[in-house]
């Protein structure tokens, strides 16, 4: 595993997929950032870090014209990764809220973008951007949002916890392309948030929606049974998941 440590950039993901247009970087190399001044969450919104105190990384997978219909595979597999690496540490109540945030209880721990290169309709690369909030106890007006120091209670060294993730990256990247996506699935929506409990939604017309998570769609759509018990699939743009 290659490592590139930058002391600021504007983007890990950016920069690693310049780097993939330069060269061909080796598999698993990883880009990590004291400081990220654009870091991007899911639907372009930002992920706001306090340098030098969390973990700001992409990590590199090389993948051999994987088919784009196994996109959501590979978030899957991503997602589960990060999960188990902070069941390692002991983190309380961890949970995925879909797609592929990382909470304990109610409250975001981790963020997850991931980005494919494709050559047609085959994968080619993904560049897996991961934002994980580590030793920062003060996040202003944000809600919902903590970190392991505040969690466990105690300081952790941010090297290590890297450590910890990449080889779980590993573990769970090694099984693509020949996931058997019925068991991946299964895993996936086994630690699902708020799975089979009543929630609120929010549409992309600003209504407000009741229903309740029954899992995903081989594609990555939230299935969601609403009042009428007639269960329908939802995109990211659709539908979004209220505390």
């Amino acid at each position: 595993m290659h490592i590139i440590k930058l002391n600021a950039t504007d983007s890990t993901n950016s920069y690693l997929k310049d780097l993939t247009l330069s060269g061909t970087p080796e598999d698993y190399t990883v880009v990590i950032a004291e400081q990220q001044r654009k870091g991007r969450g899911q639907m372009g919104t930002v992920w706001e870090s306090e340098s030098g105190k969390n973990l700001t990384f992409s990590i590199l997978k090389l993948l051999n014209n994987v088919d784009v219909t196994q996109s959501f595979a590979l978030n899957m597999h991503v997602s589960l990764a990060l999960y188990n690496a902070l069941k390692r540490l002991q983190v309380p109540r961890l949970c995925i809220k879909w797609p592929n945030d990382i909470l304990s209880g109610t409250d975001k721990l981790c963020g997850i973008l991931i980005e494919n290169i494709l050559s047609g309709k085959r994968i080619q690369a993904s560049v897996i951007g991961i934002g994980l909030n580590i030793n920062q106890t003060n996040f202003n007006t944000l809600t919902n949002v903590s970190s392991l120091k505040l969690v466990l209670g105690k300081s952790h060294n941010v090297a290590e916890i890297l450590q910890l993730i990449t080889e779980e990256l590993e573990r769970e990247l090694s099984c693509i392309p020949t996931s058997d996506i019925n068991a991946l699935q299964s895993r996936y929506e086994k630690q699902l948030f708020r799975k089979d409990k009543p929630s609120t939604f929010e549409d992309k017309d600003g209504q407000l929606v009741m229903g309740f998570i029954k899992g995903v769609s081989a594609q990555g759509k939230l299935r969601v049974a609403l009042e009428d018990a007639i269960v329908k699939e939802f995109d990211l743009k659709e539908l979004r998941l209220l505390y």
